[in-house]
């Protein structure tokens, strides 16, 4: 296991080449030099559709690691893209399956809205909504606007803009110090 604390990265987005994958790849290309260790879940396309039904032990498979990897992480940074003015369907439906378990729970969570600017305010309620059913704590000062332009994605998926690089490092720092002040005080990180 890392010393330093993992910031767990969730995609909102399916789409092959997605500008916010990118911006998590970038976190995690930059998280090194911020002494966080920043980990890439890439268990969307397997999540089962919710059904309250089926959000009971033993919990389908594909959800238990999405739980585990949640409840592994010392924070959350989320990039998903708005569609038809709110958060993508499969998207939604990964957060669906954290109401029901206690791991996002007080987890310190933020997110990047890589959209330019006028765009993406309608995912970012339905966020903050959604959030605020888990129980999870919203590191505001952690939240951000970074534009990212396709053209500036280079081959291996990773954002090459430093300004887009630097306010991605302080999203990461942001959120590592709101984890770390929550195990000071004796909450969940």
């Amino acid at each position: 296991m890392s010393a330093l604390p993992v910031i767990l990265l969730l995609s909102g987005s399916l789409r092959n080449g997605s500008t916010n994958e990118a911006v998590l790849r970038t976190a995690q290309d930059v998280a090194p030099s911020v002494k966080v260790e920043a980990l890439l879940y890439d268990g969307l396309a397997g999540l089962p559709h919710f059904n309250p039904d089926d959000d009971t032990a033993p919990l389908p498979a594909p959800v238990a690691e999405l739980r585990a990897a949640i409840d592994n992480a010392a924070g959350i940074l989320i990039c998903a893209p708005e569609y038809a003015g709110t958060l993508p369907g499969s998207f939604k439906n990964l957060l669906d399956w954290t109401v029901g378990g206690t791991e996002i729970c007080d987890k310190p969570v933020a997110w990047v809205n890589a959209a330019a600017p006028g765009r993406g305010e309608g995912a970012q309620a339905t966020l903050r909504t959604v959030l605020g059913y888990t129980g999870a704590h919203i590191v505001e000062s952690a939240c951000a606007r970074i534009p990212v332009d396709r053209r500036t994605v280079d081959g291996s998926g990773v954002v090459a803009d430093p300004e887009a690089r630097r306010a991605l490092g302080d999203v990461l720092r942001l959120l590592a110090a709101a984890a770390a002040r929550g195990v000071a005080t004796g909450q969940q990180a």
